[in-house]
């Protein structure tokens, strides 16, 4: 009997991957292990490796298709077999005993909890627990994973997108004269619905005198893959959190002085030329050990201090902007920091980072400063509780004892989540950093 080979769960956070492209010809005689396709996640392209030996019978998909984890994709069996599928594939908990597709980099196994309130529909781990911080009923949202029968993430925030943010007054108002809520504009906080836009809802609308213009559009790019993570990533980071922005100017100069010395005396000997971000780095995770308060993530119940220091490096690729993270960063010294750093730029520039290398962030650094920006406000990389943009350093003209000199300034900006942490903490932790860079010597007690 044919042997079902389907995409298999890349990790924890993974629901639906694009497909890059077949490694193999429909009715090529395969091995057990062989690569035979490439999918692209929202972190990486991975290879495919068959689940079994014999002949492949690929089914109707094709390279920039969306898949859903688990759907099975082709099948391994006799030379005559054709591409068919019995029935969905399994969940991973009721699959242990039989063969998986198999992947370069390991799968986190993820159990499929079953919806208690819809017949044969599977809730995804990440669409379980936003339905849960939401106060969402799963049953009422649409699965549009897996041939409908699996709730994504996604449809549970396309639930919340079209529920109308109303007060309990403007709810009961609309409720007594007919007025639908989902075609009313909120004015309240938020774009919350209040009674007087119910009122102006319920009067006779003119009609409009002019149509509108019709846009002149000459490209369309697919909202898909890396892109549309990142949209749906920032624009709730955007929305959930409270955010504020501290900026802090910093004199550098002595921390430029270091890092030239540093790498003149060990470029060669390292096979790499120590940077700043290498060094500002290893300042930030000092300053997180010492305020773990800013290391720290908030969940529905509680806000809770992380174990590790975890630094996250965000880097421009062709494919969009990935998050390299080095776990312990406090625990590494420079070289090891730099080597761990570069190993994964590599991999994220060229597509092939682990699904391990870019998660578990406990906070996030973003540099602008090689592109002239002097400041700006990063979005919070969720769930953490802040994140820290870097604009350029430049020489300026600054008071420094009795007399104006040029020195090296630098400006900082330390977004934060308040709902974590109040502004006068995150000053102190700003500062601390602050300290760190002007006084260099106090950082190499921690390299």
């Amino acid at each position: 009997m044919a042997e079902e080979f389907f995409v298999p769960k890349l990790g924890q956070t993974v629901e639906e991957v694009i497909m890059v492209g077949w490694l193999v010809e429909d009715g090529a005689k395969v091995s057990q292990g062989e690569a035979v396709m490439e999918v692209e996640t929202d972190k990486a392209v991975f290879p495919v490796e068959a689940n079994a030996k014999g002949y492949i019978h690929l089914g109707p998909y094709k390279a920039g298709d969306t898949i859903p984890v688990l759907t099975v994709v082709a099948t391994i069996g006799k030379q005559d077999d054709k591409f068919e599928v019995k029935g969905p594939a399994p969940a991973i908990e009721e699959a242990e005993s039989a063969p998986a597709a198999s992947v370069t980099a390991e799968p986190t196994p993820v159990a499929e909890a079953k919806s208690e309130s819809a017949d044969k529909v599977f809730v995804s781990p990440r669409a379980k627990k936003l339905a849960a911080e939401t106060s969402v009923d799963v049953s009422k949202v649409t699965p549009t994973g897996y041939e409908g029968i699996r709730v994504t993430e996604r449809d549970v925030r396309d639930y919340l997108a079209q529920q109308p943010k109303v007060t309990p007054v403007a709810q009961r108002m609309a409720a007594d004269v007919g007025v639908n809520l989902r075609e009313v504009a909120g004015s309240g906080p938020g774009g919350r619905i209040v009674k007087q836009d119910v009122a102006r809802a319920a009067q006779p609308v003119a009609p409009v005198a002019q149509p509108l213009p019709v846009a002149d559009v000459v490209e369309r790019i697919p909202l898909k893959g890396v892109r549309a993570i990142i949209a749906e990533r920032m624009g709730t980071s955007v929305h959930t959190t409270a955010r504020v922005t501290l900026v802090m100017e910093v004199d550098a100069t002595k921390f430029v002085a270091t890092r030239e010395r540093i790498k003149a005396k060990v470029s060669k000997d390292w096979g790499f030329a120590p940077g700043y971000n290498d060094l500002l780095a290893k300042v930030v995770a000092v300053a997180l050990r010492q305020f773990p308060y800013m290391n720290a993530r908030l969940a529905p119940d509680a806000i809770e201090l992380m174990g590790h220091v975890n630094i996250g490096m965000a880097v421009d690729t062709e494919r969009g902007l990935l998050v390299p993270v080095v776990k312990d960063a406090d625990k590494k010294n420079l070289r090891q920091f730099g080597e761990d750093f570069r190993r994964m730029v590599d991999g994220a520039r060229s597509g092939r980072s682990l699904p391990d290398d870019l998660s578990g962030g406990t906070f996030t650094i973003t540099n602008l400063g090689m592109y002239d920006i002097d400041a700006f406000t990063p979005v919070i990389n969720l769930p953490e509780a802040a994140i820290l943009g870097v604009g350029r350093i430049a020489p300026k003209a600054v008071p420094h004892g009795d007399q104006i000199v040029i020195r090296q300034m630098w400006t900082l900006s330390l977004v934060f989540d308040h709902r974590l942490v109040d502004g006068a903490p995150a000053a102190r932790f700003l500062q601390m950093i602050k300290s760190l860079i002007e006084d260099p010597s106090m950082l190499m007690m921690y390299m």
